[in-house]
């Protein structure tokens, strides 16, 4: 190498080594600047794989089914039904409570509107949930790998960074499990939201649903915050039931704490209430 050449190899070297300084100065500081702006509990999402998301969210579902002993509350049911049959809707308040591990109990306070459909959807769906909840059927539709398949999901369409979610398949065609779409909350592990439809229509007569689901966290659990289905009905026309959850109250409860030995098929059942015990 000439001397002209090695001039010009070490004039080059020594600006790549400035401009790569440089860049590691401008990183820097870009981390720094983001360091400094980030707001106090600012949520970043660690990154974990589909598996470890839901084998966490087993973990935590079975701390707060342990540490909840009683709960109360009130749902709001109401139905729309508007096709081949006419218009037809009812509405409904029932008082909720849960005493643990496993009572379950339904008052109907008040019901007004269409008898058909109160009788054979609302009193229906009061005795699918019982039925849903019972321990057999807890197994069979726990939020797990023995029942679903999970992946990632390439995005969240609202860009929230405190939520993983997750795209849902299930095994099998069991009446209380969907595909779609679950939203798991980066700090409690908790199901925070459910977009999906049924893995096998509930019904001749419904063609296809889709589901809606949101939860809400009362002191320290996450508990239905709203509900809402719509039907397409075989003979034509359509049903939408929203199911609103209200007044809650923890009547009894100790704060979760880790279990050394998690039961993996402790998740809720899955009707529309995914989190610990409070269905």
């Amino acid at each position: 190498m000439s001397e002209r050449s090695r001039g010009v190899f070490h004039r080059n070297a020594a600006t790549g080594m400035v401009f790569f300084a440089t860049l590691l100065l401008f990183i820097g500081a870009a981390a720094a600047q983001r360091e400094q702006t980030d707001p106090p509990g600012t949520i970043r999402k660690l990154p974990l794989t589909a598996d470890e998301i839901i084998s966490r969210l087993q973990e935590r579902n079975h701390e707060r089914e342990q540490a909840l002993r009683e709960l109360t509350g009130t749902r709001v049911y109401r139905v729309q039904y508007h096709g081949f049959f006419g218009t037809k809707e009812a509405e409904a308040l029932v008082r909720y409570k849960y005493v643990s591990p496993n009572t379950r109990e339904f008052t109907v306070v008040s019901q007004s509107g269409s008898k058909l459909v109160i009788d054979h959807v609302i009193t229906g769906l009061l005795n699918g949930e019982k039925e849903a909840s019972t321990k057999d059927n807890r197994q069979r539709t726990a939020l797990s790998p023995a029942n679903y398949n999970f992946t990632l999901a390439d995005s969240d369409a609202d860009g929230d960074d405190s939520q993983y979610v997750l795209s849902v398949v299930p095994k099998n065609d069991n009446k209380f499990l969907y595909r779609g779409k679950i939203w798991i909350d980066v700090n409690d592990f908790a199901v925070t939201r459910i977009e999906a439809e049924p893995a096998k229509s509930p019904s001749f007569w419904v063609k296809r649903s889709e589901v809606r689901h949101r939860y809400k966290k009362v002191a320290d659990f996450w508990v239905p915050a709203e509900n809402t289905t719509d039907s397409a009905i075989r003979m034509g026309g359509h049903a939408l039931l929203s199911i609103e959850y209200k007044d809650y109250e923890i009547v009894g409860a100790v704060r979760p704490n880790p279990a050394e030995h998690p039961d993996e098929n402790s998740s809720a059942p899955v009707t529309g209430q995914e989190n610990s015990a409070v269905h």
